[in-house]
Parts: structure tokens; C-alpha cells; sequence
């Protein structure tokens, strides 16, 4: 049986190490690089560079109003 994840307004902490394990070796270590460097959670890292990818005004998913082309 899977266990579900709560959402809410940001990202947890189980979910990022998770999306952490799937990704390069060379993307992982950047992003914990960063979250060292800057005094962060790695969640909070990979929470700002979806959410400003997404909304580059944004800093979470919190503030994050991402437009969708409907074309």
C-alpha cells in the first residue's frame, strides 16, 4: 500500500528527498549546494526554482500565479 503525501502550501520535506533521489547526480548536488550555500532547506530551493519558473515574480508556491497559454 503507497502512503499518501499531505499537500499543502509547500513542498514537504519527505517529497523533496524523494524528488531529490530521481534526478542526476550533478542536479542534486547543485541544488544542495545552493540550499547550503544560501542557509535553506533543500525543499525551500526546489520550491523557489519551480515556483519562479513557473511565475517569475514568485518566491513560493505560496505567491505563485502561473499563466497557462490556452493556445
Amino acid at each position: 500500500m503507497q502512503s499518501q503525501i499531505a499537500v499543502n502550501e509547500h513542498l514537504s520535506p519527505e517529497l523533496a528527498q524523494t524528488f531529490l533521489e530521481g534526478l542526476p547526480e550533478h542536479i542534486r548536488a547543485g541544488l544542495e549546494s545552493r540550499a547550503k550555500e544560501i542557509d535553506y532547506p533543500v525543499w525551500a530551493i526546489i520550491e523557489m526554482a519551480i515556483a519562479g519558473y513557473l511565475d517569475e515574480e514568485s518566491i513560493s508556491f505560496v505567491d505563485c500565479k502561473p499563466t497557462i497559454d490556452p493556445s
